[in-house]
C-alpha cells in the first residue's frame, strides 16, 4: 500500500502542472484582463467589475505621472494614455512579463505555498479563504451530513421494498428533487418562508444575526441553526435524490447476486444478510462518490446558494474572482482546491480497502 500511495503522489504533480497550464492558456485569450479593467476605469468606462477596485490600486496608478496624453499600447479603450502610464499599470500587475515567465514565477511561488495578493482586495490569498471558509463548510458539512443520512437509508429501504407502494411514491419525491434545481427550490423557500410572501419564519441574509459575538452559547446556536437552515435545505434538494437511487441501484445489484441466495439459503435473516454481506458490497459505490460530492458542495455546489442568501464564502469568491480577472485568487484557489480533491481521491481508495480488505491496489498500475 505504501508503493501505491506513493505513486498516486507523484502522479499529483504532472495533473497539477496540466491543470494549471490549461487554464492559464485559456485566461490567456480572455479579454477584459486587470490592466484593461483599470484602464477602463480610468477612463470612466469600467463596468461593475472595475468599480470594486481597491483603493490601493486606484492610489497607485493616480499616481503614475503622465496620464492625459499619447498612445501606442496594445490595449483596446489605452489611446488617450500615456503609454508610460499603461507600462507602469502592466507592471503594477505583473504583465510587463513575457506569459512563460509569468507562468513559471507561479509555479515557483506554488510550490512554497505563496499564492500572491488579491488584484483588488489588498488580501492574500490564503486570507481571503480562510476569511470565506467558515460560511462554506457550515453549508458543506451540514449539507453532505444530512444528504447521506436520509439519502443511504432510504435507498436501503427502497432497494428492500422493491416495487412496492413506498417504492413508488418515494420515487415520485425523489424524481422531484431531482428535477427541481437547487436554486429555483432556495428561490421558493424564501418566498414561502422568508418573508417573500407567506412566513417569515427564517432570515433572508448573512450567516448570523448583528449582536452575535454578544449573545450567550445558547443563544448562538439557536440563531446560527436558524441562518443556515433554508440555505442547507436548498443544497441538499439537489444531492439527495441522486445519491438515494444510487443507493438502491448499488444494493438491489447485490441483493440478486448468487451469495445473497447461499446466505439465506443457510438460514440467515434478512437482516444479517443484508447489513452482514450485502452492505459491505453495496456501499464501496457510495464512498467512490463522497470525496467528488464533498468537494462538490464545499466550492462549487454553494456558489449560487451563497449568492441567494447572501452569504460570503468560497463560491462567491470564485464567482467574483472570475468577473473581475482577479488571477492571483482564481489561480490560487484552483491550486488549493485541486490539490485537496486529489487527495481526498486517494482518501476515498484507502477507505475502500477499509470497507473491503479484499481489494488490493498495491497490485495495480496508476
Amino acid at each position: 500500500m505504501a508503493a501505491y500511495i506513493f505513486r498516486r503522489l507523484l502522479l499529483m504533480i504532472p495533473t497539477l502542472f496540466g491543470i494549471l497550464l490549461l487554464n492559464f492558456l485559456i485566461v490567456q485569450f480572455a479579454p477584459g484582463g486587470p490592466v484593461e479593467q483599470t484602464i477602463a476605469h480610468l477612463q470612466g468606462l469600467g463596468v461593475d467589475a472595475s468599480n470594486r477596485i481597491g483603493s490601493g490600486v486606484q492610489s497607485d496608478v493616480a499616481a503614475a505621472p503622465g496620464n492625459n496624453s499619447g498612445t501606442g499600447s496594445g490595449y483596446r479603450g489605452a489611446q488617450g494614455l500615456d503609454p508610460t502610464l499603461v507600462a507602469q499599470i502592466e507592471e503594477m500587475y505583473g504583465f510587463d512579463k513575457p506569459a512563460h515567465e509569468r507562468f513559471f514565477k507561479m509555479l515557483g511561488d506554488y510550490l512554497s505555498f505563496d499564492f500572491g495578493r488579491s488584484f483588488y482586495s489588498d488580501k492574500s490569498v490564503v486570507e481571503l479563504i480562510i476569511e470565506k471558509m467558515p460560511v462554506s463548510i457550515s453549508i458543506g458539512l451540514w449539507t453532505t451530513l444530512l444528504t447521506y443520512l436520509i439519502s443511504v437509508p432510504l435507498g436501503i429501504r427502497k432497494a428492500v421494498r422493491d416495487g412496492s407502494s413506498f417504492d413508488v411514491w418515494t420515487s415520485s419525491v425523489v424524481i422531484l428533487g431531482y428535477a427541481i434545481p437547487n436554486f429555483l427550490f432556495a428561490i421558493l423557500l424564501i418566498v414561502v418562508f422568508a418573508g417573500g410572501t407567506y412566513l417569515e419564519w427564517f432570515p433572508l441574509r448573512g450567516l448570523t444575526s448583528p449582536g452575535f459575538d454578544e449573545m450567550t452559547l445558547g443563544e448562538q446556536i439557536r440563531d446560527y441553526f436558524w441562518h443556515i437552515t433554508l440555505p442547507v435545505l436548498a443544497s441538499v434538494v439537489g444531492s439527495f435524490a441522486t445519491l438515494t437511487m444510487l443507493t438502491k441501484n448499488a444494493f438491489l445489484d447485490e441483493i440478486h447476486k448468487q451469495y445473497v441466495l447461499t446466505a439465506r439459503a443457510k438460514g440467515l435473516t434478512e437482516s444479517g444478510v443484508l447489513y452482514g454481506h450485502v452492505f459491505r458490497n453495496a456501499m464501496l459505490l457510495i464512498i467512490a462518490g463522497m470525496p467528488a460530492a464533498l468537494i462538490g458542495i464545499f466550492f462549487t455546489g454553494s456558489m449560487l446558494i451563497e449568492v441567494i442568501f447572501s452569504l460570503d464564502g468560497l463560491g462567491l469568491l470564485g464567482y467574483e474572482a472570475v468577473i473581475n480577472r482577479d488571477y492571483p485568487v482564481i489561480f490560487g484557489t484552483l491550486y488549493i482546491f485541486t490539490l485537496i480533491g486529489l487527495i481526498m481521491k486517494l482518501v476515498s481508495d484507502l477507505t475502500y480497502t477499509f470497507v473491503d480488505p479484499r481489494i488490493d491496489f498495491e497490485s495495480r498500475e496508476v
